[in-house]
């Protein structure tokens, strides 16, 4: 996932809860940094898929810049129901489940996506966000999936 640093630390990055798959990349300079664009099938809730966004530092920027092992914590989310939903046995909790984390750091943070079952209102919340351990990000972003699919109007 993660290309520009497999060579340096390949062990590190390469651990996730769930497999994510590239559907996107858009250059966005001329020293070869990214967006990537990942699509994350939720392990717990058949039907639903998230597309997670966020930026990936090339070689080049990563040597003139310094601060080699990090990304940056800016990421974007979007999930939609993508088939029939099928709830698993997931986290029903206010402090939700985490389905998915990517180092951004050799160490110290990580790229999570948390899912919150909010019952009272049918609908699946996901967040993404950075977790650091010395210190706290509020970079984040949030998406959400209705579990009712409403009737035909009424006539």
């Amino acid at each position: 996932m993660r290309p520009a640093l497999l060579p340096v630390i390949p062990a590190l990055l390469l651990a996730s809860s769930l497999a994510a798959q590239e559907v996107g990349r858009v250059g966005v300079d001329w020293v070869g940094n990214d967006i990537l664009v990942e699509a994350l099938p939720d392990p717990g809730v058949e039907g639903v898929t998230c597309h997670v966004a966020y930026f990936e530092r090339s070689l080049i920027d990563r040597l003139s810049q310094g601060n080699w092992f990090e990304d940056p914590s800016n990421s974007s989310i979007a999930c939609r129901q993508t088939g029939p939903i099928t709830l698993g046995d997931i986290a029903r909790g206010p402090e939700g489940e985490e389905i998915f984390s990517e180092r951004q750091s050799i160490i110290f943070k990580s790229l999570r996506i948390t899912r919150i079952h909010d019952e009272a209102n049918q609908v699946l919340i996901y967040l993404v966000h950075a977790n650091e351990v010395t210190e706290g990000s509020a970079k984040m972003s949030i998406s959400s999936v209705p579990l009712w699919t409403p009737g035909p109007p009424a006539p």
